[in-house]
């Protein structure tokens, strides 16, 4: 039987040389790190493998050297550790993670968090599905279980009998607040919204431009969701009457996600509700899966664009800030889409106005996350760029015209003096 572990008891089940994997977000066990750290002497040359570390602790800091942090996705925890080059950063499209650990780790155990087992002797991975649930069965789990967490539905449980063992640590999730909507985010919204349509299934990413597409969606009806992030505005569609996924291709009727992130009116919302279903990454991000929803918008974020319509979404200033995460994912799944339309949206300049972020070329140091060949539409709060299809001299035309005011006639030199456009 399946039973609680003393700090001891969970050391002795990790092997020198261990690869452990958590999972994303707030699947990362509070207590079961504790643990490992408290007792760190007694292990070897372990790799702890995760996207979007929530917490800063001794060993991400290099503190720990029995204990090793290797990144998948850079966070407020791990950013600045990466910088200075405490941790390992490995490039990844989010759909290829699972696949990838297999093929490059040991897999040695996945510890998560979970919702209490219920009668029937299934905890849930409640906000959580990610790269980690389609290895039950395969892998040894160690669970945390808290109370806090949701029980939800989809392909994100395990039996009491598939569990290694558990602990306890019950708290308050750690909440995602959207950041403000200003009004050059209204602007790139208002472009967007003009493309999506009744029925249209949406996947909404991270950040104010996206917050600001969902709050203009209210009066649209039988909207779909198939998205890597849940966020919190989703709930406000469907108490609109907004979404409800009758004309899916796929799931009908079912909000498919791969993790939520948000404040607690979402994780209240997706506890008990059978309208939302977690799948793994594998699932929800991968092009082919995303392509079966004919009627896919995509809507992400980036932080700068060059002429040639390459998008730079995990740097800032030449320096790494996150990752690839799902953008290229989608972008590609929307172009498999029969009616797919995939939007890469961002403000036209940074620092008050006096640096353009649409530029000649990428600043150095900044790497490229979606392609030329990927990218369909970019917009800025002056509008749209449709670059699917053009030419590369049409698409720097397109791309100037949506840039700052201030920026085209020099964008239009540069351009000219490179042999873009004539």
């Amino acid at each position: 039987m399946t039973k609680k572990l003393t700090s001891q008891e969970l050391i002795d089940l990790i092997d020198d040389g261990a690869d452990i994997i958590l999972p994303i977000a707030n699947g990362e066990p509070i207590r079961l790190l504790d643990m490992l750290e408290e007792n760190a002497a007694q292990l070897r040359n372990v790799k702890i493998h995760q996207l979007l570390a929530l917490r800063s602790r001794a060993y991400i800091q290099g503190e720990i050297e029995q204990l090793k942090h290797v990144s998948y996705f850079l966070s407020g925890a791990t950013r600045k550790v990466y910088q200075q080059a405490k941790i390992d950063l490995i490039p990844n499209n989010f759909h290829e993670v699972p696949r990838m650990l297999k093929k490059t780790t040991k897999m040695s155990m996945i510890m998560t968090v979970a919702s209490p087992m219920d009668e029937h002797g299934y905890f849930t991975f409640g906000t959580q599905a990610d790269y980690i649930s389609e290895f039950v069965g395969e892998v040894p789990f160690v669970l945390e279980v808290n109370e806090h967490m949701p029980r939800t539905f989809g392909q994100n449980q395990i039996h009491i009998s598939q569990v290694a063992g558990f602990v306890e640590h019950h708290t308050p999730l750690t909440e995602e607040k959207a950041g403000p909507v200003g009004d050059k985010d209204l602007l790139i919204a208002s472009t967007i919204i003009q493309d999506i349509k009744n029925g249209d299934t949406l996947q909404i990413g991270i950040g104010s431009v996206p917050n600001a597409v969902i709050s203009m969606l209210k009066d649209h009806r039988n909207l779909g969701i198939h998205t890597e992030m849940l966020p919190d505005g989703v709930v406000d569609l469907v108490e609109a009457g907004a979404v409800d996924g009758t004309r899916k291709f796929t799931n009908r009727g079912k909000m498919i996600t791969t993790f939520a992130l948000g404040s607690k009116k979402l994780y209240d919302f997706i506890d008990n509700n059978p309208a939302v279903e977690f799948l793994p990454v594998s699932i929800v991000n991968d092009p082919r899966e995303i392509a079966k929803e004919k009627n896919i918008v995509s809507v992400n974020a980036t932080t700068e664009v060059d002429l040639f319509g390459q998008c730079a979404s995990e740097t800032i200033g030449g320096k790494y800030y996150s990752s690839s995460g799902g953008q290229v994912d989608f972008a590609r799944g929307v172009r498999f889409a029969e009616n797919g339309k995939g939007y890469i949206c961002l403000q036209s300049t940074a620092k008050n106005d006096t640096m353009s972020r649409i530029k000649l070329h990428l600043t150095p140091g900044s790497v490229v996350t979606t392609g030329k060949n990927d990218v369909d539409n970019i917009v800025t709060e002056y509008g749209v760029a449709r670059l699917h299809g053009v030419s590369l001299a049409e698409r720097a035309k397109r791309l100037i015209a949506v840039a700052h005011p201030n920026f085209r006639d020099e964008l239009t030199f540069d351009a000219k003096k490179h042999g873009l456009i004539i």
